[in-house]
């Protein structure tokens, strides 16, 4: 069992910085397997990719719409995973999760675990 737990959304104006976490609890074997991949849904649309980071090989990439913009990173000691992103847009406005699944790459079906989503608001 994988559970997930974000955190560190809120209210930015555009140009700032926010850094979101999610917090990871699973077994280690189990992770070593898995990849974690950050989402986000404005409302009124589907869910969309943003990045995938692979837990124990450490690769990654990001979609072109946020490419530049943001960062995935880990923390072994912490098992936790973080999305920073930078020069916010108020179009980056959204529900932000994090998910998990032994599925490397940016279909939002094939994730088997998500967290709860936090929200950020980018103002203008």
């Amino acid at each position: 069992q994988v559970q997930l737990d974000e955190s560190g959304g809120g209210l930015v104006q555009a140009g700032g910085s926010l850094r979101l976490s999610c917090a990871v609890s699973a077994p280690t074997f189990t992770l070593n397997t898995y990849a974690m991949a950050w989402f986000r849904q404005a409302p009124g649309k589907e869910r969309e990719f943003l990045s995938v980071l692979s837990w124990s090989g450490g690769s990654f990439y990001y979609a072109d719409s946020v490419l530049g913009r943001v960062t995935t990173y880990k923390d072994d000691a912490k098992n936790t995973v973080y999305l920073q992103m930078n020069s916010l847009k108020p179009e980056d406005t959204a529900v932000y999760y994090c998910a998990s699944g032994s599925y490397y790459g940016p279909r939002a079906s094939e994730y088997k675990y998500w967290g709860q989503g936090t929200q950020v608001t980018v103002s203008s």
